[in-house]
């Protein structure tokens, strides 16, 4: 018999877009700033707005996982 609570791997398992969108963003930001250094003001605000959607991301997930 199994027991136990399957929020937790539902969290774990939903918690793997948002780490690969911040991982995706970091390196396009990157990126751009090797190809154009004098961008990197504007690019910089660009990915952390694109890093904070994405954790919103997971903190919803880890909400819902409690929540449901």
């Amino acid at each position: 018999m199994v027991t136990g609570n399957l929020n937790a791997i539902g969290y774990g398992l939903s918690a793997i877009g948002p780490g690969i969108g911040v991982g995706i963003v970091f390196a396009a930001f990157i990126n751009g700033v090797a190809r154009q250094p004098e961008a990197r003001g504007q690019l910089q605000g660009i990915a952390f707005i694109g890093f904070a959607l994405s954790e919103a991301l997971a903190i919803l997930g880890l909400v819902l996982a409690f929540a449901l």
